[in-house]
């Protein structure tokens, strides 16, 4: 049987109806993030679906040395602390060193094994022994079989709070793909699963010094995974994604997601036999 885990109160996987997961890549202020945060819970009432606010405080996996990483630690986690307090969206954020796990530990709700760190034993036990939910994004490098040894490292520190991801797999040089039998895969381990629809539609390192994207196709590959049977859709957004600080060319404009959102509801209703 599917386990349920709770980010917060919003219950992933069982029978429970579809998650979305959304926010922008990088905090870039505390202004901008407040109202995103603020636009993301009205969507969530208004279409009836539980979200969880995502976005990271330091983004360590940049091209580029000269890329914004956002405020850092300390700032950004009390800009996350607010979203939380004054929305009531829980908080998903990703760490990069076992420095910050216990710090983040004490703001976010779940936090997130970066895709790129997914194998480094050290940081995978910190977050087991946060007790905290933690996300695990599969490595574009992995074969999605190949995650179970990280789900063995997380249930070894006993926590079994664990949430598995799908972000695209490396397929040359400069893109990835999306193979949705990932999804499947890593759902036989009982754990629930999530596809990263933004995340998936990256071109690594081939912009002109950091990575370029194609972000058009993320609403269909998210619509995709939803019919295959994710629990949770990941998707980067931004109200103006031209201006993003991060990932800009694979975000989804905030003012399409609502169309989407229902879309990927009526698949999820057909999916889970809720439909009339």
């Amino acid at each position: 049987m599917k386990k349920v885990v709770k980010i917060g109160s919003v219950p992933i996987g069982g029978k429970h109806p579809l998650v979305l997961i959304a926010g922008p890549c990088v905090i870039e202020s505390r202004q901008s993030t407040l109202d995103l945060a603020r636009r993301l819970a009205g969507l969530g009432r208004r279409k009836g679906i539980p979200v969880v606010f995502k976005a990271s405080y330091d983004k360590a996996n940049r091209t580029s040395v000269q890329a914004y990483r956002g405020p850092g630690l300390a700032q950004g986690l009390e800009i996350l602390r607010e979203v939380k307090e004054r929305y009531g969206l829980p908080i998903l954020t990703d760490v990069h060193a076992v420095s910050e796990v216990e710090p983040a530990a004490r703001v976010a709700d779940a936090l997130q094994l970066p895709a790129f760190l997914c194998r480094q034993t050290d940081l995978v036990v910190a977050l087991g022994e946060s007790d905290c939910v933690v996300n695990i994004k599969k490595g574009q490098f992995l074969a999605p079989w190949d995650v179970r040894h990280i789900v063995e490292k997380l249930e070894h520190t006993g926590n079994r709070r664990i949430l598995l991801t799908e972000r695209g797999s490396s397929f040359g040089y400069n893109n990835l793909v999306a193979d949705m039998r990932s999804l499947l895969v890593m759902r036989e381990w009982g754990y629930p699963v999530i596809f990263d629809a933004t995340h998936s539609v990256q071109l690594p390192g081939a912009g002109a010094s950091g990575t370029g994207g194609d972000g058009r196709w993320a609403p269909h590959l998210a619509r995709a995974a939803v019919a295959v049977g994710c629990d949770a859709v990941f998707i980067e957004t931004h109200a103006a994604p031209e201006k993003a600080l991060s990932d800009r060319d694979n975000a989804v404009k905030l003012s399409l997601l609502p169309k989407l959102v229902s879309a990927l509801q009526a698949i999820d209703d057909i999916v889970d036999g809720r439909a009339k």
